[in-house]
């Protein structure tokens, strides 16, 4: 299927977007836009949801209601990408292709009423906030699945290391869950010239740093991933003073449930455990990310023959393995049935790395990506007696 129009004007409004990147919840700009074009189609809008997010609905017969997701925001990134319709906004860009997802989504509503070969409703869910502030949470929390009942839920992302125009899928988990840790280590401050006098938290902060890279490498089986980084290690002002606390930051990431909570033990048991051996007292906070993006076994399967159907099999990776990162698209597979899916970036060039200050979305998966959902509704949805 290819509807030149949508396309066309697809590839306009992600340029229209691009130049416009808006952090998490702070939307506004591009939800109106978005908002404005949908309306232009016809559909039933509805803003606000879960902040700033918006959802048009396509009322076609009976039958029943799917819903399809793309996200919006941007990230806080000084782009240099050097492309004509390059960020406006100082600091901001869309360095992970939401532009992109965005346009591909608004070309599909826009061919899907046109053609309207289907029976029964769909939802196109544009949702804000992905990046580390869980608006798909916002919009289920402000009543996305209860004012807009559906019995299906997808999404897709734009990803580099596939060719353009390929899918990537599994029937399991596709993307990591996400948990956040900080240690504060307490000690007793003094002159660095007599450390004696003191407790030194960084040389116990150097030491828990050492010892945080054993969970995975000596206490979690090589076979279950799991990947912990500190990040950030905060601790003295004056050079001439060891201070008196320091603090770390990191993330850890798993792909099962079990394996996530034995991490989060074991970094509570090395937080009790070690800082003491130095004079130093340690406590630690967790705060609770992402879930893992776990397709549902059917719907993947499912999607897995439209991909075929459509692109042909030589395009499409039928059981990928995941990564590492995450998505907040798991909440939403969570609440609701559905799978997500990758949608391969990489041109006769391979494209540049998510969020890469250089990165821009390529634009070939515009069509790719406006036949896949187009067939995905007209698949999953009964067709027009």
């Amino acid at each position: 299927m290819r509807i030149p129009a949508a396309i066309d004007e697809a590839i306009r409004w992600r340029h229209q977007l691009h130049a416009i990147p808006e952090l998490g919840y702070q939307e506004t700009l591009t939800a109106g836009n978005i908002a404005e074009w949908l309306e232009s189609f016809g559909l039933q809008v509805h803003t606000g949801l879960g902040g700033t997010g918006v959802v048009a609905t396509l009322e076609n017969g009976p039958g029943p209601a799917i819903g399809l997701r793309a996200d919006m925001d941007a990230l806080p990134i000084a782009e240099m990408s050097g492309v004509p319709y390059q960020s406006r906004h100082p600091g901001r860009m869309h360095a992970c292709g939401h532009d992109g997802h965005s346009a591909i989504l608004l070309g599909a509503a826009r061919a899907l009423c046109l053609t309207r070969r289907f029976s029964g409703t769909l939802h196109f869910i544009f949702q804000p906030a992905e990046e580390n502030l869980a608006g798909a949470r916002a919009m289920i929390d402000d009543g996305l699945f209860r004012r807009f009942p559906m019995q299906g839920i997808y999404g897709l992302h734009n990803w580099p290391g596939l060719p353009a125009g390929h899918v990537g899928i599994n029937p399991g988990a596709m993307m990591a869950s996400l948990d956040t840790f900080e240690i504060t280590l307490t000690g007793r401050s003094c002159h660095a010239a007599m450390p004696e006098t003191g407790d030194d938290p960084l040389i116990a902060a150097a030491h828990l740093l050492l010892a945080l890279q054993t969970i995975t490498a000596r206490h979690i089986s090589p076979i279950d991933s799991a990947v912990l980084s500190v990040t950030q290690i905060n601790g003295g002002v004056a050079l001439n003073v060891i201070p008196d606390h320091a603090v770390l930051r990191g993330t850890f990431r798993c792909l099962q449930t079990p394996v996530r909570d034995r991490v989060k033990t074991l970094i509570s048991d090395l937080v009790a455990a070690l800082p003491p051996s130095f004079g130093v007292s340690g406590e630690v906070t967790f705060s609770v990310g992402y879930p893992v993006t776990r397709n549902h076994a059917a719907e993947a399967e499912k999607l897995r023959a439209i991909a075929v159907n459509t692109l042909g099999a030589e395009r499409v990776h039928g059981n990928i393995p995941p990564s590492m990162a995450s998505e907040d698209f798991a909440f939403m597979l969570d609440a609701c049935p559905g799978a997500y899916f990758w949608l391969g970036a990489d041109g006769e060039t391979p494209s540049r790395p998510l969020h890469s200050a250089s990165y821009d979305f390529n634009d070939a998966l515009i069509e790719p990506g406006i036949a896949l959902w187009h067939a995905i509704v007209e698949t999953l949805l009964p067709q027009q007696p």
